[in-house]
């Protein structure tokens, strides 16, 4: 079968030779791309239509223009994203609350002291204050969309929070402020482009706030604080002595209490009792990288991180994957078949993930004990079934020298407990800029993975250093990019601090909700500068983009004021108001800027570009300080 490239070469050859079909064997059947589609300019919303805008039909039956179609499409997709991060907050919240009213375990006292501290909230008992801190998220996310979310305020940089202000785009209940932009992209409602672009940016600001800040924040208090170390990931980390469970989604918190009780002494008698030494989650897509950042807390259950969400289905080929626990999206619909033919069970915690083969299970904080026990049993019981009426086939994949456990408090703990030194490698030279390297993996942008992985070899090579938080970070760490001996790859004054302090030249923070993390880093070096975000040599980019949800993360970004780029165009090509908005006039709105460019070097260049400009704008040196100097 024909298959797409893949910046992972094993990856790649060992799916190859499967006569399983993937997700890199329907790519290729699916090459031809609607236009209008892509574009933005084709209509839905009611039975006059499909109508697509040409040179020829300008206007869909009701008039609508392709700005005003484009608009709507991109709004809507754009609330859809943040819909889905505003669940995994709510989500978190409320389990923390539970942990709250059933006295359970709390991990890290110091996460919800600093969020309590943030939040105003002087509860003396410890119980009492994440109650107090999970109430006052989940009141935000409640609100009508009338009342501003006091949290913002609280949690924003100032001056990010004065421009919001002034551009009215404080959101009001982020919920409703999801309700209200469905309602404003319906039929013959809003014909406004620039409002609904406006309220693009709202969504951004609780998405970035809400749905990745808080909820990386409310996990640090339930399952521990990351902490940096070395670690293994790809497929070699499915250990078949095990009965292997594959997680899949992005709400962690979900999986707390089973993470625990599958070291328990009883749970490990039950793995002995068939043949196994024990229970241990496989990671898989964003909430396999967000167990693999807190995973010096997970040593004994946690093997590692397999890859992101266009490995899953290679994964399940490999034979070695016993049982499924998926909660959320990033679960492909394409696993379905290759479970079966695996004869894999599979449990969904969350009906928003459900999937056609598996067993829904609601999750509920209040039931987590029998809720482990079933999945336990049942992963038990798969394993039984399959082992033995399966070929196990598991390649030499992936690397065991990964630095991971990267946030915002962990590296500059690293650091010395200051943001000096890095400010001082900046200032200096030594570091041109940094880069987010955010996001999702696409099979459309060069192949797997393919332009986030060119893109950070390009922009490392300047000198500049990546940070990368999503599946980009699942695919980087897999070819190596976040391995120490990556430094070999950096221009020769990246190189020398990178050698100089033991790390890679692309610092792992994770999964995409880690984006909030960066937000934070951002935030404190621009404090410690005593400057605005859009000033800092920080540039963003989500080359391979896929979903919904990315859209969300780059309306955030755009409202902070990053420049932020993409490799494939998020379906605005057809409407001049648009295109002009997001790429020529937001500077002059937030500081920020959409750049769409699918050609590796010339973005590097351009990024690179941009960077130095910063850097001459705040009196900083241009040309970069020698080695050894």
């Amino acid at each position: 079968m024909k298959m797409c490239n893949s910046a992972d070469v094993v990856l790649q050859e060992f799916a190859a030779g499967k006569s399983q079909e993937t997700s890199f064997n329907r790519v290729e059947k699916q090459k031809i791309k609607c236009g209008f589609g892509q574009l933005g300019v084709c209509c839905r919303l009611c039975s006059n239509g499909p109508c697509r805008i040409t040179p020829q039909a300008p206007k869909g039956v009701c008039g609508a223009t392709a700005d005003v179609i484009v608009s709507r499409n991109f709004l809507r997709a754009v609330a859809s994203g943040a819909a889905c991060y505003l669940h995994i907050v709510e989500t978190t919240a409320r389990n923390l609350k539970s942990i709250g009213q059933n006295k359970g375990k709390i991990k890290s006292e110091k996460a919800l002291n600093d969020l309590a501290n943030t939040f105003g909230i002087e509860a003396k008992d410890l119980y009492d204050k994440a109650i107090a801190v999970a109430d006052k998220v989940l009141a935000d996310l409640y609100k009508p969309r009338f009342e501003k979310m006091e949290l913002v305020e609280k949690m924003a940089y100032a001056p990010r929070y004065k421009k919001w202000k002034e551009l009215n785009i404080l959101p009001g209940g982020a919920k409703s402020e999801v309700f209200d932009a469905i309602v404003k992209t319906s039929t013959n409602l809003s014909s406004d482009p620039v409002d609904m672009l406006l309220h693009s940016l709202n969504l951004g600001i609780s998405t970035g706030l809400y749905g990745l800040t808080l909820t990386n924040l409310l996990n640090d208090v339930m399952l521990g604080e990351p902490v940096i170390r070395q670690a293994s990931v790809g497929f070699k980390v499915v250990d078949t002595n095990y009965i292997n469970i594959m997680i899949t989604g992005h709400q962690h918190s979900v999986f707390a209490h089973l993470q625990d009780r599958l070291i328990d002494d009883d749970v490990i008698e039950i793995a002995k009792s068939v043949g196994a030494k024990g229970f241990r989650l496989v990671g898989c897509t964003c909430v396999g990288q967000d167990l693999q950042l807190r995973g010096e807390h997970y040593q004994e259950v946690f093997s590692g991180h397999a890859g992101n969400n266009f490995t899953s289905e290679s994964l399940l080929t490999t034979g070695g994957i016993d049982f499924i626990v998926s909660e959320f999206n990033c679960t492909l619909p394409g696993i379905e078949p290759i479970v079966e033919e695996f004869m894999v069970d599979m449990v969904c915690l969350d009906d928003v993930a459900k999937k056609t083969s598996a067993e829904h299970i609601p999750f509920s904080k209040d039931k987590e004990v029998e809720i482990s026990q079933t999945i336990i049993e049942k992963a038990k019981d798969s394993y039984v079934k399959r082992r033995g009426n399966v070929t196990i086939d598991i390649p030499i994949h992936g690397h065991d020298d990964v630095i991971t456990g990267v946030s915002e408090k962990s590296l500059k703990g690293f650091l010395g407990g200051t943001w000096a030194p890095l400010i001082d490698l900046i200032a200096s030279g030594k570091i041109k800029g940094v880069a987010a390297i955010v996001g999702c993996s696409n099979l459309t942008a060069k192949g797997h993975d393919v332009f986030t992985v060119e893109l950070t070899k390009e922009l490392i090579k300047k000198d500049i250093l990546v940070l990368s938080a999503g599946c980009s970070s699942g695919g980087l760490e897999n070819v190596g990019l976040m391995s120490p001996k990556a430094a070999s790859l950096a221009g020769d004054s990246l190189r020398e601090v990178c050698e100089s302090l033991g790390i890679p030249p692309v610092l792992n923070f994770g999964p995409c909700l880690a984006i909030g993390r960066l937000e934070i880093v951002a935030t404190e070096l621009a404090e410690a500068l005593n400057i605005d975000i859009p000033q800092l040599p920080l540039i963003l980019s989500a080359p391979q983009w896929l979903e919904e949800q990315a859209l969300a993360d780059g309306a955030f970004g755009l409202a902070l004021g990053l420049p932020l780029h993409l490799a494939i165009s998020p379906f605005i090509g057809g409407s001049e108001v648009v295109s002009n908005v997001l790429m020529n006039a937001m500077p002059d709105i937030t500081g920020g800027q959409l750049i769409v460019n699918d050609d590796v070097i010339s973005t590097a260049d351009v990024l690179e570009k941009i960077i130095i400009e910063r850097r001459k704008s705040l009196g900083l040196a241009v040309e970069l300080v020698p080695v050894n100097a």
